[in-house]
């Protein structure tokens, strides 16, 4: 009995520890990085606002190529809803819908699990020669307490990295 009690005790003190952590924790995220593609800027654009390409470049999309997708609208407008449904935990559930299309920037709006509050993802393209496009990719949100202990441990830098060097492979085929 006195090993079980030592046993709860511990549990407690830990799932305490946590708590006491994530609420001194930042609740802001963010990832980003960027690439210079050897591509019309209006190429790159073309291809980037179209969600369903992501499956092509985007770092979670390979991470479980049996994911579960659903989608509503038409795909490279304002308004397109892309859902996935993972088991993978950094793949998880979630929808991204585009917000934006103004020729260079790519918005879209991230909602995680069943969360409503968004999280803001930008793929922009800015021209650097006549077939040099500089693109940038990022995205910021927050995390509900407890979870934003979550961002202590987590960069998501090295992932938006290796995404745009897919991208970078898929557009200079």
């Amino acid at each position: 009995m006195k090993i079980l009690k030592r046993i709860l005790i511990g549990i407690v003190g830990i799932i305490a520890l946590i708590l006491i952590v994530a609420a001194f924790a930042p609740k802001e995220f963010t990832g980003k990085s960027e690439i210079l593609i050897n591509k019309s800027q209006q190429e790159v654009y073309d291809y980037i606002k179209f969600l369903k390409n992501q499956d092509q470049y985007g770092t979670w999309n390979k991470m479980d190529p049996e994911m579960k997708k659903s989608y509503e609208g038409t795909d490279g407008t304002v308004g397109f809803v892309y859902a996935w449904d993972s088991e993978k935990f950094m793949v998880g559930k979630g929808k991204q819908v585009i917000t934006e299309l103004n020729g260079t920037d790519m918005k879209s709006d991230l909602f995680f699990a069943d969360s409503n509050e968004a999280a803001k993802s930008v793929l922009s393209t800015e021209k650097k020669e006549e077939n040099q496009t500089l693109v940038k990719w990022s995205v910021s949100g927050t995390s509900p307490y407890p979870w934003n202990i979550m961002n202590l441990f987590f960069n998501m830098d090295s992932q938006f990295e290796e995404g745009l060097k897919n991208l970078k492979t898929e557009l200079e085929k």
